[in-house]
C-alpha cells in the first residue's frame, strides 16, 4: 500500500494513506487544494495543489475530485457591496409589504 507524506503545521511530517486525502481538482487551477486531517493534532490541514502535486498524489492512488467553478462566481463585481443596514432594510420592506398585501385581502 501507498505511504503519502505531508507536512502539518503543527506536528510535522505525517505518514498518509490515500484515503486519507481528498484532493479538490477546480477548473482554476489556482483554487485547486488538498486536504487531510492530521492523525496526530486532528486538526484540518488544507494546502494548495498545483499540477505536480496533483500528478504525485493522483499517482499515488488518491481519487481526484473534479470542481467546476460557476461563471458567475468569476465574474467582475462592480459597485458597492451588500451591507449588514441592506440586508435590514430589505427585510423591514418586506414586512412592510406584507403587511400592505394583509390589509388589502382583509
Amino acid at each position: 500500500m501507498t505511504t503519502i507524506k505531508a507536512s502539518c503545521p503543527v506536528c510535522g511530517d505525517v505518514e498518509l494513506k490515500p484515503a486519507q486525502l481528498r484532493l479538490v481538482v477546480c477548473s482554476q487551477a489556482d483554487w485547486s487544494y488538498y486536504a487531510f486531517g492530521c492523525p496526530r493534532c486532528r486538526d484540518e490541514v488544507r494546502k494548495p495543489a498545483d499540477e505536480e502535486i496533483v500528478a504525485l498524489l493522483v499517482s499515488g492512488g488518491v481519487a481526484a475530485e473534479r470542481w467546476h467553478v460557476p461563471a458567475e462566481a468569476l465574474e467582475a463585481k462592480n459597485g458597492h457591496r451588500i451591507t449588514y443596514d441592506d440586508v435590514l432594510d430589505f427585510v423591514l420592506n418586506m414586512d412592510r409589504l406584507d403587511a400592505e398585501i394583509s390589509s388589502l385581502l382583509g
